[in-house]
């Protein structure tokens, strides 16, 4: 029997149609396991959908979602900073709650002490866990008088206690438009560049998966439990039969559903985030949250930090991350939701000049609300980082979303948050496993050795490149303070 079953194994072919997060980091995985595996991407490289830039080990940025959902954030942020090391700038976020918000610091307290406690409790289950600093730094809170002795500390150029990390907030910040405490939690920046270069170069190594890039699939059938994929290269026609196919098409998934008849229920919302720069900022930052409510003017301000003064912005409002119409729900015809035209504009063609700088300035005022200087001296560093997610079934505040199945030869990967890519893989692999394709195969052992494939100079140069080709400032592809540092 065992003789059968790796023969199934060397001859089953499966196919995966995405190469975003989802779609990379599933094909990294099966082909760890040493499956046959075929990535077909439309875009020249990996990674390339909405903006990613922080890894949410606690899932702290949202005030509204449950315990279970931050929890549930907390083991997937673990796995996937042990993942993809590399991609990780290891630097905390500081939460901030302004006076005209409804809500108060301290509400998050009971979560984060669960949170914490919940990470002690990883570290004992598997010292390799311990990858969000000491559980007793999880986080730290700091009253106005903490800050105010700070403003009188010098910058420090390698902060490596939290305390250390919050001086430029004291001197920059203006702290008469907050409420105390604040707090600094170990919730990490994911580099959306170095991500991208992790994958693929990884991919690249591994005889038994190939990567399609520049690849549009056209139109797959079923062929008596198998798949015929036809996609498009250039002015080539292709097409192969596969005995399991993977949808990771992101927000397109859809399409691929309405090939095959099969219903689904997903939004698709369209997203951005703004590339502005602080000129003569070297200073090293935490990324800094400013809480508000979701589509007001008051709504959330994020503050993203990268090399040589970039810094990536969020505001949740419609003048800025959220469009009028960009939240949308499929119809009872197919299951792909239908953008405006409008955004699939942006997302295939670029956007129009006036309004990348009516909206990221709209977001450096935003922003600046609280860091006058910035308000002052920012500038647009960079085209917006763009493009679209779908949300499973008819919750747009859903956060945690993994894989959908139909019949036993289809999975729809449908994650909302990048943390949720291993959890994908895993559901994907014990069905591959329940269908004979593997042997000896437990939930949760995973080798995480794809790092040590390839080197920090390679994923440095490569990033920067990809950086290059995707129109951006070479020092996206950097990370403040990298894993060798920490």
């Amino acid at each position: 029997m065992k003789d059968d079953i790796q023969l199934t194994k060397e001859k089953a072919r499966i196919a995966i149609i995405g190469g975003g997060i989802a779609g990379a980091t599933v094909a990294l995985c099966l082909g760890e396991l040493g499956l046959d595996v075929t990535l077909i991407e439309k875009g020249p490289s990996l990674v390339n959908g909405p903006p990613i830039c922080h890894l949410h080990a606690g899932g702290n940025l949202y005030r509204e979602i449950s315990e279970a959902q931050c929890i549930t954030l907390l083991h997937e942020s673990i796995e996937l900073l042990r993942l993809y090391p590399n991609a990780v700038d290891y630097r905390p976020t500081l939460v901030a709650v302004p006076k005209h918000d409804k809500g108060e610091p301290l509400d998050l307290l009971p979560r984060l002490e669960k949170l914490r406690a919940e990470y002690q409790q990883l570290i004992a289950n598997d010292a390799q866990n311990e990858v969000l600093s000491k559980p007793e730094h999880y986080f730290k809170l700091f009253e106005r008088e903490d800050l105010e002795a700070l403003k009188h500390q010098p910058i420090v150029d390698s902060p490596s206690t939290l305390t250390e990390w919050l001086i430029p907030v004291a001197h920059h910040v203006d702290l008469d438009q907050l409420k105390f405490p604040v707090i600094l939690i170990q919730e990490y920046g994911l580099n959306l560049f170095r991500l991208a270069t992790s994958a693929e170069l990884t991919l690249q190594k591994m005889s038994n998966c190939s990567v399609l890039t520049n690849s549009k699939v056209t139109d797959v059938e079923s062929t008596q439990e198998r798949w015929k994929v036809n996609y498009e290269n250039g002015e080539k026609q292709h097409s192969e039969e596969f005995d399991y196919l993977i949808n990771a098409a992101g927000f397109r998934s859809g399409l691929i559903d309405d090939m095959l008849g099969f219903e689904r229920k997903r939004l698709v919302e369209f997203k951005v985030a703004y590339v502005t720069q602080w000129p003569g900022c070297s200073t090293i930052w935490p990324e800094v949250i400013f809480f508000g409510d979701r589509g007001t003017p008051e709504g959330m301000a994020q503050f993203t930090p990268y090399p040589d003064g970039y810094f990536q912005l969020h505001g949740m409002t419609e003048s800025i991350t959220l469009f009028d119409n960009g939240l949308v729900k499929n119809s009872e015809n197919s299951a792909q939701p239908k953008l405006d035209p409008t955004f699939t504009d942006k997302i295939d063609k670029g956007w129009p000049a006036e309004e990348v700088t009516l909206r990221s300035q709209s977001a450096i005022n935003h922003v600046g609300r609280f860091i006058p200087e910035f308000a002052k001296s920012a500038i647009i560093g960079a085209k917006p980082l763009y493009g679209a997610q779908q949300i499973p079934g008819d919750d747009a505040d859903l956060r945690l979303a993994g894989v959908s199945f139909v019949g036993t030869h289809y999975a729809r990967c449908e994650i909302v948050k990048a943390s949720s890519a291993l959890k994908v893989a895993d559901d994907i692999t014990e069905k591959l496993s329940a269908l004979g394709y593997l042997e000896d195969w437990k939930r949760g052992r995973r080798n995480f050795n794809f790092s040590a494939l390839v080197a920090e100079p390679e994923i440095e140069s490569y990033a920067q490149r990809l950086c290059k080709e995707r129109q951006y400032p070479i020092s996206l592809a950097s990370c403040n303070v990298k894993l060798k540092e920490v």
